[in-house]
């Protein structure tokens, strides 16, 4: 990660802002992961759901990583130390 060359200073609407992201974030990947809970269960308790489940236990860590991505991205731009 490289580094500010100067201090940033971030306006109170673009705290809001990146708030805002940061708990949209939060929110979807409690998603993602109770997604992956919901399918390690039902395959515990009902074995046959097995190949059924398994896609959307192979689908969801894809998905936190790019949502995790999309968040960092935008706050290095912000902070000015884009990779």
């Amino acid at each position: 990660m490289g580094r500010a060359k100067e201090p940033v200073t971030l306006s109170a609407e673009q705290i809001h802002d990146l708030h805002g992201k940061l708990r949209t974030m939060r929110h979807d990947i409690n998603n993602h992961l109770s997604l992956i809970v919901a399918a390690a269960e039902l395959i515990r308790y009902k074995p046959d759901m097995i190949e059924r489940m398994s896609a959307t236990l192979i689908e969801q860590p894809p998905k936190i990583t790019a949502e995790m991505a999309k968040f960092s991205s935008e706050l290095e731009r912000l902070l000015g130390v884009a990779p």
